[in-house]
């Protein structure tokens, strides 16, 4: 049996963790749907958005996939 610190171990992640608030269910999944329409993932993308908006040397936006989703 696991000790509540092994647990809390377990599940720690690499890089400390960012949280956006005020995003929506719906947003999220289709940022998700979109970031692996693009083959990249949520991090990748958020990471490069922050990177260009900043003006990192080097850096450029992602490349935008098709729309997945239209109401």
């Amino acid at each position: 049996m696991t000790t509540d610190e092994e647990r809390r171990k377990q599940h720690r992640h690499r890089h400390k963790q960012r949280v956006l608030r005020g995003i929506d269910d719906d947003l999220a999944a289709d940022f998700d749907a979109a970031a692996v329409a693009a083959g990249s993932d949520r991090s990748r993308i958020t990471r490069q958005l922050w990177e260009w908006y900043i003006g990192r040397p080097g850096s450029k936006l992602p490349e935008r996939p098709p729309a997945v989703r239209q109401d």
